[in-house]
């Protein structure tokens, strides 16, 4: 009897302990789904951990410049991809939106033939865009400002038609940038020290500037140094690769051109707007073209404008123009910054400046046209209208309408405008500082990843879906800019709080080339751009448009939910990348993982990659 009792009791003890094992397992087990906040991918993330249980050191990328591009051998497990060839060498610097035969295709008129147009779908290239030989990583920031090498982008035209005007000289294998323009043969630097004697650039105040029909924006790589950034653009034209030489010296620009279709940028952006001689009629169309200017222009910045029609009655006989057209032109252009309750500061020499009011109190009985009311931000692909963009109201004589900028950089981690007055549905006060602490925390990791982040390695960086511009801000340093793009299809238009920040960036649809040369970013950051756009448009078409923009050697880095980067890992491993997969930086369990790319060197007409 007691034999059986002990027995029993040694049965009831085991499964007890089975049961409280077991409870114990499965409460282990819930308590890390539920912390991982995942359920759809965990045993996908789970085996990418187990087969990359080192890949947070990222052993085996290289993110060093080589220049004459040395052997890498290529990953055999990458072998099953599918292979993208190289394009014919013709294609080297391939602009698929502004393609020079397309475009003469297109009307003329208001310079439409100069705008976006994209090739349909049959007329895509589904290759890689080939280096041109010789080509080599550009100079460090600052000596880029002065220096590229000539094998990057081979154009000696402008040396020989800009030649008076102190543009660009070819000195060997380089070009050199004098830092000269069209209207400041003696320098950059000191036509912008006649600009500071009106416009205050050194406190802060002017942060963000609009070059229009820049050149090859010395005006932006000047400003640098006096911690101004310049958006410059210019059109692809008969000036061949003014807007490449631009990003070639370090520079942001665009290819762009005010035409028929609102510029991609929001309102009330720019601290400053700048027209050095860039041929825009100005007073045409009832000055529609300054109407857009203002649209962009903040309460209270300042438009440039240097050059014909400017003082004509002492110049028209240089200009070799007739008075009298000259005198017309600049009646316009007055008339028309008077219907913009703009307020001209100063006119000296070749050089005027007028200031966009900080709000509309002191003009509000003007007779003019005013946009309807709507979204003024809405602008990608919008026909300009010929009417005045209308100041958000303001309560105060003196209040600055759509709110008061701190000056930079206190602005880049204040809370800007329209965030504190709740005009983005959705996005709180604390939500915005959440986000900038979450992107410092991903900046951190990404250094890391790669040391050379904020080494000057970088130089151009791109953000593809920048949000509030959080990833720009916590890597923000004199050796490097971001690009800050926001996609049209993106759930919160947050544009205008990154240009609120003191930072810069572009509307974009990313089923769409961009508006830029090849090879001119050196680091590309694709954060959720691909689940983004999943069901929109072909991910081969967005990657092979990644590889056109970036720089042989050039790096890039993706964070995604883990089934989306495993989609794309795949489709690059045939475009001449080398990749490594990285975990979150809270660890394995978190279904978003992060997925580091380097482009390989090599250039057009080689069998194979370098």
């Amino acid at each position: 009897m007691t034999l059986k009792n002990s027995s029993d009791g040694r049965t009831r003890s085991s499964i007890q302990i089975f049961i409280v094992v077991g409870l114990c397992c499965f409460f282990y087990i819930l308590g890390a789904w539920q912390r991982s906040g995942f359920g759809k991918g965990d045993s996908i993330a789970l085996e990418i951990s187990k087969s990359g249980a080192d890949c947070n050191i990222v052993p085996n990328l290289n993110f060093e410049t080589h220049h004459g591009g040395e052997v890498v051998s290529s990953d055999d497990s990458e072998t099953k991809s599918k292979v993208f060839e190289p394009c014919h060498p013709r294609y080297t610097d391939y602009t698929p939106c502004q393609d020079q035969k397309r475009a003469m295709t297109f009307p003329r008129e208001d310079m439409n033939y100069r705008e976006r147009h994209c090739p349909r779908e049959e007329e895509k290239l589904h290759c890689l865009i080939p280096a041109p030989k010789g080509y080599v990583t550009p100079f460090p920031w600052p000596k880029s400002r002065d220096y590229v090498p000539y094998a990057n982008a081979p154009y000696k035209s402008l040396t020989v038609e800009k030649a008076i005007q102190n543009w660009i000289q070819y000195e060997g294998n380089v070009f050199r940038f004098p830092g000269g323009g069209t209207q400041f043969p003696q320098g950059a630097d000191k036509y912008i020290d006649q600009l500071a004697s009106v416009i205050p650039i050194k406190n802060g105040t002017v942060r963000t500037a609009l070059d229009t029909g820049c050149g090859v924006a010395s005006w932006g790589a000047y400003l640098w140094s006096r911690n101004v950034i310049a958006m410059s653009f210019a059109p692809r034209d008969s000036h061949e690769a003014q807007v490449q030489f631009a990003l070639e010296r370090g520079v942001p620009a665009v290819i762009g051109v005010l035409g028929t279709i609102k510029v991609p940028y929001p309102s009330r952006a720019f601290d400053m707007a700048h027209c050095s001689r860039c041929l825009i009629p100005w007073g045409a169309n009832d000055g529609k073209y300054m109407m857009e200017v203002d649209r962009v222009l903040r309460p209270g910045g300042y438009w440039v404008l240097s050059g014909p029609p400017i003082n004509w009655k002492n110049n028209y006989k240089a200009w070799q123009r007739p008075k009298e057209e000259l005198e017309e032109e600049q009646r316009k252009i007055e008339e028309a910054a008077k219907r913009l309750c703009w307020e001209k500061k100063s006119e000296k020499g070749e050089i005027a400046i007028w200031q966009k009011r900080v709000n509309d109190n002191s003009c509000r009985d003007r007779q003019v046209s005013f946009c309807k009311a709507g979204d003024v931000d809405d602008v990608w692909y919008k026909k300009m209208d010929e009417c005045i963009t209308p100041y958000p109201d303001v309560s105060g004589s003196d209040e600055v309408a759509g709110g008061e900028i701190k000056p930079f950089p206190e602005r880049l981690y204040a809370i800007p405008p329209r965030i504190a007055s709740g005009s983005i549905p959705g996005v709180t006060v604390e939500s915005y500082q959440e986000d900038n602490n979450k992107w410092k925390k991903h900046v951190n990791a990404y250094k890391k990843i790669n040391r050379l982040i904020d080494s000057g390695r970088y130089r151009n960086i791109m953000d593809m879906n920048a949000g509030f511009g959080g990833f720009a801000a916590a890597i923000q340093n004199s050796k490097l800019w971001v690009m800050n793009v926001m996609p049209t299809i993106a759930e919160k238009n947050t544009l205008g709080v990154i240009y609120e920040r003191g930072l810069i960036g572009i509307y974009h649809d990313w089923c769409e080339g961009f508006s830029t040369y090849p090879r001119t970013y050196d680091l590309i950051h694709a954060h959720g751009v691909f689940s983004l756009y999943k069901d929109k448009c072909n991910i081969e078409d967005i990657l092979l448009e990644m590889d056109r923009i970036l720089r042989p050697e050039g790096a890039v880095i993706f964070r995604d939910e883990v089934d989306t980067i495993i989609k794309v890992k795949k489709i690059i491993g045939g475009m001449r990348w080398d990749t490594k997969m990285v975990d979150h930086e809270d660890g394995p369990l978190v279904p978003e993982k992060i997925l580091v790319a380097v482009k390989q060197y090599w250039v057009g007409n080689s069998t194979s990659a370098q």
